[in-house]
């Protein structure tokens, strides 16, 4: 309760307070230091913009809590400001006691008998409600935010900010001593400072009751301090110690223009009256209701509110201490889940040792083997030697025989053994290498153990009641990496980042129809990057992924935009031409293509087209033959060993020397005149977005437009046999072409 009881201002305990027309309380020393001076014209102070201008005003003739001012009145032409008022921090009862002494109180009943005519129609010329007898607070509707500024009523002299609303108030030359004394507030300052003063001052923590106070040191004492601090001896013998005195005693409200109690209260002005006010004209019509009455139905609606508020409270404590056990189970839940995953790690670790102990054993036995292995070549190596060496001996002694006929008996044998050693020699000892190598050619493959503990991290686990089997939750959202997606020809590449402390069995990604339609999915699997072929070109496509597991699907991520080539860039493709066996012969990075038999063969572009405009062009870069190659599109299932055109999956011209025919399933129509030669160059329009097919020769058009009505995916093709060879040139911007 003590915030409540303590001034925004100078954060003290309300010395004096008085009432703002906004229902917040300033000490009046307070509100004396941030009222202004005002003059009309002058820059208002910083306040709510559209606030209401908020004036205490009333008639002539206030009395009582509504026209008692919190300070004595400032007499004209005298500052409210000046030294005659002193901020003091001391309770409404010390204030009280004070104006006994002659001295100025803000509380005094003379104050408040003096200040009944504030902002009254004689004296200050401003009328803001001239039918009531309490003080109006407002005087006028303010404007409403950011239409402009708030307007100060006519006499203005003073105003005030309140600091936490921020309304503006004006008053006239009294200030801020217009303003009602906060009864309620100063009895309940009163009462607590009453129950703080029965508190010793020396205990260093939780202090006693006091049971003497020094008149001369003020200091409050329990019995154990004063022993301690103020022993009745020496100089302290002299000081007068008496008990502490109660709360200040409770003052009945009078009225201030009659000093009447004040026994009623009008309904219609909201203000306590006594009762010769009630029989003055001004309240004739008024509905009125004896004081303690409405006291009491007000205090019954609060005590009824306060115990609504109060199982609030109750409720709200109880929900605290439901936290307070929740924050126990939680460092209970933690501690177990750090001994839990010690335990764990410290598993994984002794598996690693375990698989040291592993491997460095299988590097053991691979020594131990190539040494063996070795001694065994040294051993071989050493008997081969000493067999040689003794041959060599007996030999050298062979020579030294002087009888001719013993030599020759065994001359033809020696030489034999002689040569086949040499022979033998040169293969098994001259020839031969270690068997093993000294170095050891083994490598740890530690990377994928590497990354796996980089990405060993917790996965969040579903919330379920105590004693259920707890399973993974949802997996959260992926992120796509924006700087790994890429857009190349008619085909996208997205890249994303798997989702932090999640399980995840695999991932969704879906595009739109690159024209900002509904999403279709591309991808299901447990790659994080996919490479989409076959799209349209010169299109935005919309990419987003989700994670998914046994436990359910996780939120899209943001999408990412990825924009196709505006034209596009092919080549031949071997394998959509037949492939090894087609007898096709491509070069230059297969932009390049010909053929060896007499049959017509096939070759189909890369890419294939659905929407779109796209211009590619040939060139002849040898035509020696009699023979008619044929240009145009083709589907994914024409027929391979056929001229283009011959079939109802194709759409061709073909040309020879002198002129050229269109054709498509086996019907040639429309002969127009202009052949090709060796450096002679095709064009082929396919406009998809007229689903036509046109073509040039010699970058000139060859005849209108050769096909129309093309719907569906359309590849480029060619057909050639012996003796012509073709270069295909692709990316080139469409030629504009005058017919339809």
């Amino acid at each position: 309760m003590e915030d409540e009881l303590r001034c925004p201002t100078c954060k003290q305990l309300y010395a004096n307070p008085v009432l703002l027309p906004c229902f917040h309380a300033l000490c009046l020393g307070c509100a004396l230091d941030i009222q202004t001076p005002y003059s009309p014209g002058s820059a208002l102070p910083g306040a709510v913009n559209g606030a209401g201008a908020a004036s205490t005003a009333g008639h002539n003739g206030l009395h009582g809590s509504g026209g008692g001012a919190g300070g004595g009145a400032a007499a004209p032409g005298t500052n409210p400001n000046g030294p005659g008022t002193r901020h003091s921090s001391h309770s409404s009862a010390a204030s009280t006691a004070s104006s006994n002494t002659g001295s100025e109180s803000v509380t005094s009943d003379q104050d408040q008998s003096d200040k009944v005519s504030i902002f009254s129609e004689a004296d200050s010329g401003v009328v803001c409600c001239s039918n009531t007898s309490r003080p109006v607070s407002y005087a006028g509707t303010g404007l409403l935010p950011g239409v402009g500024n708030v307007v100060a009523p006519p006499g203005a002299a003073y105003c005030l900010t309140c600091p936490l609303c921020r309304k503006l108030v004006f008053f006239d030359d009294g200030g801020v001593r217009n303003l009602p004394t906060y009864r309620a507030m100063e009895a309940i300052v009163d009462r607590f400072c009453a129950r703080e003063a029965l508190r010793c001052q020396m205990c260093e923590t939780d202090p006693k009751v006091a049971s003497l106070i020094c008149e001369q040191c003020e200091i409050r004492y329990c019995d154990a301090c004063r022993e301690l601090t103020h022993p009745a001896r020496g100089p302290l013998a002299k000081h007068t110690l008496v008990k502490p005195r109660g709360a200040a005693q409770q003052r009945e409200s009078v009225c201030g223009e009659h000093e009447e109690t004040l026994s009623q209260y009008c309904l219609s002005c909201k203000a306590p009256a006594c009762g010769l006010c009630i029989g003055e004209l001004r309240h004739q019509a008024h509905d009125v209701q004896s004081i303690n009455v409405t006291c009491k139905a007000q205090k019954t609606e609060l005590s009824h509110n306060l115990q609504q508020l109060s199982e609030k409270a109750r409720s709200t404590t109880e929900f605290i201490q439901r936290l307070k056990g929740m924050s126990d189970k939680v460092t209970e839940s933690c501690m177990e889940f750090e001994r839990l995953v010690h335990a764990q790690c410290e598993a994984l670790i002794q598996a690693i040792h375990d698989r040291r102990e592993y491997l460095l054993e299988a590097i053991r036995m691979d020594k131990d083997t190539k040494i063996r292995i070795l001694k065994d070549q040294q051993s071989n190596c050493t008997g081969k030697l000493q067999q040689t060496t003794g041959l060599i001996q007996f030999c050298i002694e062979a020579l030294k025989e002087t009888d001719s006929a013993a030599f020759l008996q065994v001359g033809s044998m020696l030489i034999n053994r002689v040569t086949n050693t040499d022979m033998t020699w040169h293969q098994e000892v001259t020839n031969a290498a270690p068997r093993v190598s000294p170095i050891v050619d083994l490598t740890l493959d530690d990377a994928a153990l590497a990354r796996a503990i980089d990405n060993l991290n917790f996965i969040q686990m579903r919330a379920v009641k105590d004693g259920d089997e707890r399973c993974p939750a949802a997996p959260m959202t992926p992120t796509i990496l924006p700087s790994d997606c890429s857009a190349e020809n008619n085909s996208v590449t997205v890249a994303w980042q798997p989702p932090n402390h999640s399980f995840v069995e695999g991932y969704v990604l879906e595009l739109d129809d690159g024209s900002g339609g509904e999403f279709r999915e591309v991808y299901c699997g447990k790659e994080t990057i996919c490479t989409v072929d076959g799209l349209h070109f010169n299109s935005m496509y919309n990419a987003r992924v989700k994670a998914f597991n046994s436990a359910g699907e996780g939120e899209y991520s943001e999408l990412i935009g990825l924009q196709t080539a505006e034209v596009a860039w092919f080549t031949f493709d071997p394998v959509l031409s037949g492939g090894a066996g087609s007898g096709l012969i491509f070069s230059k990075n297969n932009a390049t293509v010909s053929v060896e038999g007499w049959e017509h063969r096939v070759a189909l572009g890369s890419v294939g087209f659905s929407r779109g405009v796209h211009y590619w062009e040939f060139t002849i870069d040898n035509y020696t033959a009699d023979t008619d190659p044929a240009f145009g599109v083709a589907r994914i299932d024409v027929a391979r060993n056929k001229m283009l055109g011959k079939d109802e999956k194709s759409f061709a011209m073909y040309i020879d020397r002198q002129r050229s025919w269109f054709q498509h399933n086996s019907v040639h129509e429309r002969r127009v005149e202009g052949g090709i030669t060796t450096g002679s160059t095709i064009g082929v329009l396919l406009d998809l977005e007229r689903h036509t097919l046109s073509f040039l020769v010699n970058e000139m058009p060859q005849g209108s437009v050769a096909f129309r009505d093309l719907y569906g995916v359309f590849y480029p093709a060619v057909s050639i046999n012996r003796g012509v060879t073709l270069t295909m040139h692709t990316a080139m911007d469409a030629p504009k072409m005058d017919y339809f």
